[in-house]
């Protein structure tokens, strides 16, 4: 995720990791892309960003001709760690692989896990997106300055919604927001969501006053004129959204991106590592994939290996600063 705001950082770059296991030919032992019995795991529920890539990715790949037969799965609970502890007990097994992002990172440190991702086997880091501030069709704000000065007036009473536990990127989001606009980020009442399928439902039941999550999860909702979006967190309007003002230009100093990629169990072989990270380059120059992401709304943000690694320690020291300087 990429944090500018008075107050720091979180890089970013949307991962979402196509999915399951996107393969090419050759042997399962040779040079190629083939992983049969690959299965690739989401660990929220489905609906959410993870899911949504996951399962995006795995189409594309089997009509690019990259791979068959890839299992996407959901393994939901305690923002994403459940799903990583699952994935770090699978050591050595080079036929699983999971979607994650900046979430993951976030959920691993506020829940406290005996896991993190630094005993995972990065693999790649694929997307980058804005955050989008949505309210139901019949909200009583149709502006992002309408929903703010409510919020001003009783933080604690209008409820936001986000798809990650704190520390996450639809928890950063508005905290961020709130700075910017003089509100106590430890006066707004967040209310976690196991993913953006179940953060849909009490938006569109206005259950929250507004929702935060990726631009990809709720393009449909929004095109539909079920979701009203009052403003993007990025530093550009997003082309699908045009109409959307960024919170920087409505007067938030906010710039905020969030990012995904995929993991894969600790203790692959050289050669398990290397097929896994071919078969997500040839995913992610194909044709299928270019089209999906602007579909989406997704920024292309491809970082492989060792350099993804070193980016997930840094995205996992900033969550603890960032968090530090909002007081939370």
């Amino acid at each position: 995720m990429r944090l500018r705001t008075p107050l720091a950082v979180l890089g970013a770059a949307v991962l979402v990791l196509a999915g399951p296991p996107l393969l090419s030919t050759g042997s399962e032992s040779g040079a190629g892309t083939q992983i049969p019995g690959l299965r690739f795991m989401v660990p929220n529920t489905p609906g959410g960003g993870y899911d949504i890539t996951a399962r995006t990715a795995a189409k594309n790949a089997e009509d690019a001709g990259l791979t068959h037969d890839i299992e996407v799965f959901n393994l939901p609970g305690a923002g994403g760690t459940v799903g990583l502890s699952r994935l770090v007990s699978e050591h050595g097994n080079g036929k699983l692989a999971m979607s994650m992002g900046l979430g993951v990172v976030g959920a691993a440190r506020s829940n406290h896990a005996p896991k993190t991702l630094a005993d995972t086997t990065p693999i790649a880091r694929l997307t980058e997106e804005q955050d989008v501030v949505v309210v139901a069709k019949n909200s009583p704000y149709r502006t992002i300055d309408e929903l703010i000065t409510a919020w001003k007036e009783s933080p604690g009473k209008i409820p936001v919604g986000g798809g990650s536990s704190p520390g996450g990127p639809d928890h950063l989001a508005p905290m961020l927001m709130a700075q910017a606009a003089g509100i106590s980020p430890r006066s707004v009442n967040y209310i976690p969501f196991d993913g953006g399928g179940e953060l849909l439902a009490s938006i569109l039941g206005n259950k929250v006053g507004f929702g935060v999550s990726g631009v990809g999860e709720y393009l449909d909702q929004i095109r539909a004129g079920e979701l009203r979006v009052l403003a993007v967190t990025g530093p550009e309007r997003v082309d699908e959204l045009e109409d959307a003002p960024t919170l920087k230009e409505s007067g938030y100093d906010v710039d905020f991106t969030n990012w995904r990629g995929i993991v894969a169990p600790p203790g692959l072989t050289d050669a398990e590592r290397n097929k896994l990270t071919r078969l997500v380059e040839e995913l992610h120059d194909s044709p299928e994939w270019k089209k999906s992401l602007e579909q989406n709304g997704w920024d292309d943000a491809f970082l492989t290996g060792a350099e993804f690694g070193s980016f997930l320690e840094v995205q996992d020291q900033r969550v603890v600063s960032v968090l530090k300087e909002l007081g939370l």
